[in-house]
């Protein structure tokens, strides 16, 4: 048994601690770990371009966006986009992956049809990979490729959602893949500011900005009002979206 310090059991504690080692000896329970406890005795490691094998962890989107500060109108706004590009996508005939955290609340405002709506990634990358991916808020996916990735953002801070996305082009460098940061317009210079940050901006395949870009929460309820989304792909998304940088250039 081990212990965390040497302070003496009362007799009566010990007693009890004995007597349930010996009955879980003679008839032993299981106590079956829970998908956190798992993740934590799992180590991620990767390869750097150097070959070197280095660890790595991969926040669960509840640790990486936890804010108590967070409005719960602003939360639900939050559910009720990532809700829309849900049917947009849908309506391009895609393929929808949502977070599982996110999940019930989100199908609480929609409803999939034609089993849109994917229970495992059909995407074969390692294990860090695939935990950074099955956390982004939004997926299209068209047979076993990622068409579009949306992070949408509800916390002040505009962080998370980025630093999941330059998480993945730094994983996979040689991925292709249109990222989007979907937040209030009011917040777009903001997530300008922290797309436009050294440190995603060296990032090995690039700057961020060249991959992700921002589209408001207004012009995706003005995208799902298209009344011909059917006979549309994904690249009218080029249309929304702003990138960082292009006022300047």
């Amino acid at each position: 048994m081990v212990r965390g310090n040497l302070r003496r059991f009362e007799e009566e504690d010990g007693n009890w601690i004995e007597s349930y080692l010996k009955r879980q000896l003679s008839t032993p329970r299981r106590f079956p770990l829970s998908e956190s406890d798992s993740r934590k005795l799992v180590t991620l490691t990767v390869k750097t371009q150097e070959s070197k094998e280095v660890e790595v962890s991969v926040p669960t989107k509840e640790e990486q966006e936890f804010s108590p500060a967070s409005d719960k109108e602003e939360v639900r706004e939050s559910i009720r986009v990532q809700a829309m590009l849900s049917r947009i996508g849908e309506r391009m005939n895609l393929k929808i992956w949502l977070p599982k955290s996110d999940r019930q609340r989100v199908l609480s405002v929609w409803k999939p049809e034609n089993d849109s709506l994917l229970t495992i990634l059909p995407l074969n990358y390692d294990d860090t990979t695939l935990g950074t991916i099955e956390n982004i808020d939004v997926l299209w996916i068209k047979g076993r490729s990622i068409v579009r990735a949306f992070e949408v953002e509800h916390t002040t801070s505009i962080y998370s959602g980025i630093l999941r996305m330059a998480d993945l082009m730094a994983l996979q460098p040689n991925l292709a893949i249109n990222a989007h940061i979907v937040a209030p317009a009011d917040r777009r210079e903001k997530v300008f500011q922290e797309i436009l940050r050294p440190v995603f901006t060296l990032l090995p395949k690039g700057p961020l900005r060249e991959s992700c870009t921002f589209i408001s929460y207004e012009e995706v309820k003005n995208l799902s009002l298209e009344k011909r989304l059917e006979y549309m792909n994904d690249k009218v998304l080029d249309e929304y979206q702003e990138r960082a940088g292009d006022l300047d250039d």
